[in-house]
């Protein structure tokens, strides 16, 4: 091999070996990467639906909630909104989206209330935590804080243990995943027990859904309060905010 020829070689090695290196110094930094994970399984009837979609959508160009990511020491975070249902029964719905300001939220906002309900099958939340946190991997942004926050209004029917799930999960690489519950007013006559399970939907959440770094469950009991319950909960997953009495169990 010539001089000439080696000296080609050892350049591209350098340009080649510092290429990765500088893709990851180009990662821009957020406060937060909150992957919204929303239950559309059998027993979300139209109305939740509803309650689920248009109630992330309002919640998100909050004022309060534009002032939690504004007071960050970044001043921004990222969010990607996933849809899920049975055990292969997963979607996203829209992917990494910086949030910075009123412009960025309605920008996303218009896209999820454009986008077709993904799925009505069982309900494997479990598979749902997994798809979520493979999200995290695909994230052009990085943050010290990864959070999966799950609403739904029944138990795990499908799939892997949910348990498995969010173990693995907050012992690798999420910080911690929180809890919507919707509230059912009847439980379903051929299954009362996914809608409606002995202590609680919400004690069910708390103990086998959430998990890692300050984790909590937040509950809708009907449409007036999804929406206040789902600003409180972007609040406190945003700031990392002490819980509101009255609205939230740890």
């Amino acid at each position: 091999m010539s001089r000439w020829a080696a000296l080609v070689l050892v350049a591209l090695s350098l340009l080649f070996g510092a290429f990765p290196y500088s893709l990851a110094r180009a990662a821009e930094e957020v406060d937060l990467l909150l992957v919204l994970a929303a239950d559309v399984s059998r027993s979300i009837d139209d109305q939740k639906f509803e309650l689920e979609r248009r109630g992330y959508a309002a919640a998100l160009g909050d004022p309060r909630v534009l002032q939690a990511i504004a007071a960050g020491p970044h001043g921004r975070i990222a969010i990607a909104f996933v849809e899920w249902a049975g055990a292969n029964s997963q979607k996203l719905l829209i992917d990494w989206t910086l949030i910075k300001d009123v412009e960025d939220t309605k920008l996303f906002t218009s896209r999820l209330l454009e986008q077709p309900r993904s799925f009505a099958d069982r309900t494997a939340i479990g598979a749902g935590i997994d798809f979520a946190r493979a999200q995290f991997a695909k994230a052009p942004y990085t943050s010290d804080r990864r959070v999966i926050d799950v609403s739904g209004d029944g138990t795990n029917n499908s799939g892997r243990d949910v348990r498995s799930a969010r173990d693995e999960a907050v012992s690798n690489d999420v910080t911690t995943i929180n809890g919507l519950v919707i509230f059912s007013d009847a439980p379903i006559p051929y299954n009362p027990e996914h809608t409606n399970p002995p202590g609680g939907l919400d004690n069910y959440y708390r103990e086998n859904v959430i998990g890692g770094t300050n984790a909590f469950v937040m509950v809708a009991e009907n449409f007036d309060s999804f929406g206040k319950s789902i600003v409180a909960k972007l609040i406190r997953e945003i700031s990392a905010a002490p819980p509101t009495l009255g609205n939230s169990h740890g």
